[in-house]
This record gives structure tokens, sequence and C-alpha cells, in this order.
């Protein structure tokens, strides 16, 4: 018998641990972007030590810089406003047809509104809370 096969021992893992996906938190994200972006060519080193790709923090990295990690994803939900009754009048700008006049807001964030020029202080207040609650 010559010709026998060598067996090697195989190792069987449960079925939880082969191609599970790790979910990071929003805090946990914003950490280990801090860490990479501390010092010269951290990157991978930082991406090697939290065994993720360095793709992914790559995503990570510009979504920090741009403002967008941890804040909440568009559609996500609903978020409850509450409007108050309508404003007094000495509180409308004197303008003229209020109906006609909008105003254009960017936000940081990189979301754009159009409001009426008629809507109250308090009111673009809650709204803004809600689109960029930074």
């Amino acid at each position: 018998m010559a010709c026998a096969s060598v067996v090697s021992p195989i190792e069987i893992f449960a079925a939880d641990e082969v191609g599970r996906r790790r979910h990071w938190s929003d805090e946990d994200k914003i950490r280990i972007v801090e860490e990479s972006l501390r010092g010269y060519r951290q990157g991978s080193a930082t991406a090697r030590r939290y065994g993720i790709s360095r793709s992914l923090l790559s995503i990570w990295r510009r979504e920090y810089r741009s403002g967008t990690l941890g804040a909440p994803e568009v559609g996500g939900g609903f978020v409850p406003l509450v409007m108050e009754g309508p404003p007094p009048a000495s509180a409308r700008p004197p303008l003229r047809e209020a109906a006609d006049v909008r105003i254009d807001i960017t936000l940081t964030n990189g979301r754009r509104m159009t409001i009426p020029a008629s809507l109250t202080p308090s009111h673009l207040a809650a709204l803004l809370a809600v689109l960029d609650p930074r």
C-alpha cells in the first residue's frame, strides 16, 4: 500500500463565525478614523489593527471629513416636528408678498432647503435641528 493518501485534520467553524459582518457603531468609526489621522501613514496600520480593509477606512475617512459620519441617513425614518400656531403679525418680515419670497439655504452637510421668508425663526430652528443635528 505505497499509494496511501495522507489524511490531514480539518477545522470546523460554527456557522455564525464564518462570513459574519461586523457592525461598527458611529462612535467606534469616529474613534478609528481619528486614530488613523494622528500620524504619517497611519491608515494601513490602523486598518490592520482593527481587521478592516483600507478601502473601508478610506470611506469612513471621507465621510468624517464631509461631516456625514454619524449623521442619520436620509430616508432612515421620520422625525416628529411640531409646529405651533401661526406667528403673530409683528413677527412676519415686512417684505412684498410673503408667499412669493423664498430663501434658499445650503447646510454644511450638503443638504439644501427652500423656505418661505415668512417662516419664523423658531420654526426655522426646529427644521435645522432635524436636518443638521450638529
